[in-house]
């Protein structure tokens, strides 16, 4: 058992590597790590659609599965507090086909307490770090409900929240670019 004594001190010193912050008289001191905690996660709005059973239709071997994810974040009104969703529309198809065989959309969300984040990087953490930790969930719900709706359990791969993030970045800027500018 450890004695208290080896507890580190709230008066200690800080590590010779910790980032430091500015003060406004140009004094330098610790910065505080980012600080996240779930409040809660939830199923904001789900569907699927065996559309092959309601044709009468049996599958063949494995299908063309179709993955499009979408974030979205937002403020709530108790400070520090946000709500981060995850919406996925998961579309299966017969391979070399068009008729789908299932439809499932899901929009997953999460309530976040989020502490020492710098405001010029808040964006980038609501929109990476809080789907990440949410990911697990999200794809056992669609795991479960892939085989309750009468399919082998479709377990998805990890999605890359920093190129989801870099690419969405990169389309608004276009889109900015490519819109004509008024003149007065």
């Amino acid at each position: 058992m450890a004695d208290q004594d080896d507890a580190p001190k709230p008066d200690a010193a800080p590590a010779a590597d910790a980032p430091q912050a500015a003060t406004p008289n140009g004094a330098a001191q610790p910065q505080k790590a980012p600080n996240m905690q779930v409040l809660g996660q939830f199923i904001r709005d789900m569907s699927f659609e065996n559309v092959a059973a309601q044709k009468g239709q049996t599958m063949d071997g494995s299908p063309d599965i179709n993955v499009q994810v979408g974030l979205d974040a937002r403020k709530r009104p108790q400070e520090g507090q946000f709500e981060v969703a995850t919406k996925l529309n998961i579309t299966a198809k017969k391979k070399g086909g068009d008729e789908a065989i299932f439809v499932m959309e899901l929009d997953y969300a999460g309530v976040f307490a989020i502490q020492n984040v710098p405001e010029n990087q808040l964006h980038p953490y609501l929109l990476i770090e809080c789907p990440r930790m949410l990911f697990p969930f999200l794809r056992r719900i669609v795991s479960d409900v892939t085989r309750d709706g009468g399919f082998p359990p479709l377990n998805l791969e990890n999605i890359d929240f920093v190129s989801l993030y870099r690419n969405e970045i990169t389309r608004r800027a276009q889109a900015q670019g490519a819109q004509p500018t008024q003149q007065a």
